[in-house]
């Protein structure tokens, strides 16, 4: 992947993503073992994840154009990344492979109550580097919305946050894996931060269980620095605030049966980014509330991308506008 002028014409992709991508070894299992604990499963799986990717995936085939900007082994997970993306319509262009290492690899248990558990192994992720990004510039800049995790090394999401920042993008920050403190500049150049309820209590050393500690954390993140807070809440749905109004607003998620829940942060990161980059018009309540449907959607399938629904699978009522 080369910077160049190719992309720089206009806001060619609605939605570029610069992350992770991950193998999903999936084990179903009547419930989470114990410390120390073996336990039959009753299913294996093997799919494609990584935050990066399944947020990229998400938008995707709700039907933005789309772009990823990561790192893969080169290795059979790898390869089969890259097919992925291409059977997504994803533009991988900049997804390098890399020699000497691995692909990463997420291994997942999966409860009957569709709970899970997940090992990150990150392989080639975490040598997505910097100057990866730089050498992505004209990509990252051709975008109306950037997305960002700490999958990767958090100073190439800070580098695509200004990047993103400078060509008047709108940017996400999805800081997950949890981590107990951030730079500063991720807050700071980051339009939106997303955290989920213990990603929130991590950064803001608040317990947020209810929606009005979700109300307490939210407060102290705009006080960080970034200009709109989203906490998703499970099957609570999300609480959001802004610099400019930054009173809580609870948004209710549907009440659904759940199968599988893994990757229903990433499908809400997903069809957040979609919204924006495809919907600017709406609300943010009211992206945010069809983020949220989306994502209810995705927990009642089982599998992380193979929940992820297409656009023809939802009501046209999420995309009227």
């Amino acid at each position: 992947c080369e910077s160049n002028d190719r992309h720089m014409a206009s806001k060619d992709y609605d939605v570029v993503v610069v992350g992770s991508c991950m193998t999903d070894l999936v084990s179903y299992v009547p419930r989470l073992p114990k410390p120390g604990e073996t336990i039959h499963g009753t299913r294996f799986s093997i799919g494609f994840g990584g935050k990066g990717a399944n947020q990229c995936v998400t938008a995707a085939r709700m039907g933005a154009k789309t772009a990823m900007v990561a790192k893969v082994g080169n290795d059979s997970f790898g390869h089969q990344t890259l097919e992925n993306f291409k059977l997504n319509a994803v533009d991988a262009s900049c997804v390098g492979v890399v020699d000497g290492l691995s692909s990463g690899v997420a291994p997942i248990a999966v409860d009957e109550r569709g709970e899970n558990a997940i090992i990150i192994v990150s392989g080639a992720n975490s040598h997505l580097s910097p100057d990866d990004v730089v050498a992505a510039s004209s990509l990252v800049q051709s975008a109306a919305v950037v997305v960002c995790q700490l999958e990767v090394p958090p100073q190439t999401s800070l580098v695509a946050l200004k990047r993103a920042k400078e060509s008047g993008a709108t940017s996400i920050l999805n800081p997950a894996p949890a981590q107990t403190e951030l730079d500063e500049n991720l807050y700071r150049y980051c339009d939106i931060i997303c955290p989920n309820e213990t990603e929130a209590e991590l950064l803001t050393g608040q317990t947020v269980e209810s929606i009005a500690d979700a109300g307490q954390a939210l407060k102290l993140l705009l006080d960080q620095g970034c200009d709109k807070v989203v906490i998703t809440m499970g099957s609570q749905g999300a609480v959001f605030g802004t610099r400019e109004h930054p009173e809580a607003y609870h948004v209710l998620a549907e009440q659904v049966t759940p199968v599988d829940t893994t990757g229903a942060g990433d499908a809400f990161v997903g069809s957040l980014a979609y919204y924006l980059a495809k919907a600017p018009q709406l609300s943010f309540q009211d992206i945010i509330s069809r983020s949220c449907k989306v994502a209810a959607v995705s927990v009642q399938r089982l599998g992380t991308q193979t929940s992820f629904p297409l656009r023809h699978e939802l009501p046209d009522a999420l995309f009227a506008v």
